[in-house]
């Protein structure tokens, strides 16, 4: 019989007979391997098989000779017959784990081993829990959009890739500044010397945007956001543009410097005198399994530990 899984548009999704869950582990850490082990065998114990990457196929098999059985992404099991993803690690695993299932319709659940975990549903103590309610279909599926990033060198597309939180154009070498100049929907906005400019989707507000003194925007809102790093200017302030605008930065002419994108930390380009990066919506979308429905206000209090000792909110006060 068919299962099923909710939607965030309150439809559901068919899943075939034989069910396969993706795990995803930072296979670097002992204690990630160790929760992974522990997750295989809570999906095993359901009749749903396990499938992990080749590359970290090998690492926890090494750890657990002993390894029942499992599938191997793109080797026994394609990345469109996955029911689910759980993702044991921090946010650059999340990463990883979208970086592998993009263009599917698999949602993602994060169990934060790292340290914040912004995106992750649950915490360590959490993750047998988090595998129930996974089996169960217990979640809702949210979709975040990301970016399609498109280089060009002259009137020549060079390179194309995508990204969840942020596309960034950095300057390749510590000893001088990338000239750029900013554009937003096919009109130049300012030109200036910087260490780099941030292009970066709601769910990328809470990430290196963050760090180089962007907003963070809430994910229901639609937008796109441009942050220049340490930019040499009297204009340089961060930008929020509407979703289907369109961000691009130039890399200038004005000296020999050369700069490099990185899109969400993972995939990198070198970018000579005279290229440009083009940022725009993604309609490939991230999808993110919630286990809670709480106000994004809460999840920045936790996850930033932010204080909030003595607020008594309209509720308390108008009973006091």
């Amino acid at each position: 019989m068919a299962q099923h899984g909710r939607q965030l548009d309150g439809s559901v999704r068919d899943i075939t007979s034989t069910r396969h869950i993706l795990v995803v582990s930072h296979t670097g850490r002992r204690d990630s391997i160790d929760a992974a082990l522990v997750v295989c065998g809570l999906l095993a114990a359901a009749d749903v098989v396990p499938v992990l990457p080749h590359d970290e196929f090998d690492d926890i098999k090494a750890a657990e000779p002993g390894l029942g059985r499992v599938g191997i992404l793109g080797d026994d099991v394609s990345c469109d017959d996955l029911e689910c993803v759980i993702v044991l690690g921090g946010d650059g695993t999340i990463l990883r784990a979208a970086e592998l299932t993009r263009g599917t319709s698999a949602p993602i659940v994060g169990v934060n081993l790292g340290h914040v975990g912004f995106l992750a549903e649950s915490e360590r103590d959490e993750m047998t829990d988090t595998v129930r309610r996974v089996l169960a279909h217990d979640y809702d599926v949210e979709e975040r959009f990301s970016l399609d990033v498109t280089v060009t060198n002259g009137s020549e597309i060079v390179y194309q890739t995508w990204a969840m939180n942020e596309a960034t154009v950095e300057k390749a070498s510590r000893e001088r500044m990338l000239e750029v100049v900013i554009e937003v929907d096919g009109r130049p906005l300012s030109s200036f010397g910087c260490d780099g400019v941030v292009m970066s989707t709601p769910t990328g507000s809470t990430a290196y945007s963050f760090s180089a003194g962007g907003p963070v925007v809430w994910p229901e809102v639609q937008a796109l956001l441009l942050v220049p790093l340490s930019a040499h200017a009297l204009f340089a302030r961060p930008l929020v543009v509407g979703p289907d605008s369109v961000l691009a930065v130039e890399v200038l002419n004005r000296t020999e410097a050369k700069g490099i994108l990185w899109c969400d930390g993972r995939r990198e380009h070198d970018l000579p005198p005279g290229a440009r990066v083009e940022c725009t919506r993604s309609t490939q979308p991230v999808r993110l399994a919630r286990l809670r429905q709480g106000p994004f206000t809460d999840r920045l209090v936790a996850k930033f530990h932010l204080p909030v000792t003595g607020w008594r909110g309209p509720d308390q006060a108008a009973t006091s």
